[in-house]
């Protein structure tokens, strides 16, 4: 007795008993990406996000970058050198702004924010204690999908730009206090550091995070005596085991900060707040006990500083004294050596900004790295960083899940 098939049911087994295709995924194609960089307008910031060479290696690799005449000038750059390096020099922020990604230092004043353009992507510092919930509703309107690249962090919890700007900031403040003692600058006279039959400067830096591991760095090697002080013992210890050696280290306790502060020629403010203002942990009455001619450099300045006497100057009357005591406390100190720092957020961006024209766009990149999308606190006009939306007081919503749906 024959067997009996439904129609179709004997070629259907037969081909499923066949060798199979192997399904490959479909590699996506290369987006050009078309970036602009405007001049900075903010007050004294120095910087530019991309110098020439980063310039020459993303045109290189097919991308269309306007950058506006003046751009790179505060960090001797000039026009000539991004043109020959690909890019398009602009005489007006208008056309810079009409490209698809803006890449910027500070976040964008009042007259910037008209020129910004609907679902355009903004990449910037945020500065949200500065900012107010106008801004942020204005760009949300334009349903801008904006990056705050001081949230840009990756698993290990290390954020690369501030990390980046901390080292600099680190070793340029010591330096600053060298001048400072110096002659040159009606200080005390004294070179800072250590020579041969002569005690060495005694420097007192509170706050062991980046900022004060980098300044402890460049005042050991110039031979100064360095002290210190941190409210956290695992930060302590840290510092420690990454400068090979035993440096005196303390908990933050008033009347050993105090009797260190009596001799102390560079006392350094590098304590940071997660959130608020920095606590003042000298008050005015403990620098009235310092050192006539010492130095402060309060680096904490933009978070309201750690000393009570400390209030906010700019690089062009970067000083002031009190009790005799040179107080120093500028907030943007990395626009002090703007190129060294153009050159480290360059390095940064160069690679992120390779990656999503190889990604096929900004969108697709953002799936694969973590440390990019950590930093939007805006996707598409919509609010993806509860710090942000709850200091607007406007909805919080996930950024995983608007990116899934893409909206």
């Amino acid at each position: 007795m024959s067997e009996t098939r439904k129609p179709g049911m004997s070629s259907l087994t037969s081909s499923m008993l066949l060798p199979q295709e192997q399904m490959l995924a479909v590699s996506k194609k290369q987006q050009q990406l078309f970036i602009g960089i405007p001049k900075e307008t903010s007050f004294q910031e120095n910087r530019i996000p991309l110098i020439p060479d980063a310039v020459a290696q993303l045109v290189n690799n097919g991308h269309e970058i306007y950058v506006e005449a003046g751009a790179g000038a505060a960090s001797n750059f000039q026009d000539s050198d991004y043109s020959e390096a690909g890019a398009k020099i602009c005489y007006s922020p208008e056309e810079v702004y009409k490209a698809d990604i803006v890449l910027k230092i500070a976040p964008p004043s009042e007259d910037e924010l008209k020129l910004i353009q609907p679902r355009q992507t903004l990449i910037s510092i945020v500065q949200m204690h500065t900012q107010n919930d106008q801004f942020i509703r204005q760009l949300s309107g334009k349903k801008v999908t904006a990056v705050g690249f001081e949230y840009m962090h990756d698993e290990t919890g290390a954020y690369p730009i501030i990390q980046a700007m901390s080292e600099i900031v680190g070793s340029a403040s010591i330096l600053i206090a060298g001048e400072y003692l110096s002659n040159a600058f009606n200080g005390k006279g004294e070179l800072l550091g250590g020579v041969a039959g002569i005690p060495p400067t005694q420097v007192v830096i509170i706050g062991a995070g980046t900022v004060g591991e980098f300044a402890a760095r460049a005042a050991l090697g110039l031979g100064a005596d360095v002290k210190v002080f941190d409210n956290s013992i695992a930060r302590l210890r840290r510092i420690q085991s990454r400068l090979g050696q035993r440096l005196f280290t303390s908990m933050i306790s008033p009347g050993l900060l105090l009797k260190e502060l009596r001799t102390a020629d560079v006392a350094l403010g590098a304590l940071r707040s997660s959130e608020g203002r920095t606590p003042v942990v000298v008050t005015e009455e403990m620098v009235s006990e310092m050192r006539v001619g010492s130095v402060i450099i309060d680096v904490s300045i933009d978070q309201g500083g750690c000393f009570e006497t400390s209030e906010v100057t700019n690089h062009s009357q970067p000083v002031f004294k009190k009790y005799g005591v040179v107080h120093y406390c500028v907030p943007n100190i990395a626009s002090r050596v703007s190129r060294t720092a153009s050159t480290a957020l360059s390095n940064i961006f160069t690679p992120i900004l390779i990656a999503a024209g190889e990604e096929g766009g900004f969108d697709e990149m953002l799936w694969k790295d973590k440390s990019v999308r950590k930093g939007v606190y805006m996707y598409r006009g919509s609010i993806t960083n509860r710090f942000v939306a709850e200091a607007c007081k406007l909805p919080y919503k996930d950024l995983d899940l608007l990116m899934a749906a893409r909206i």
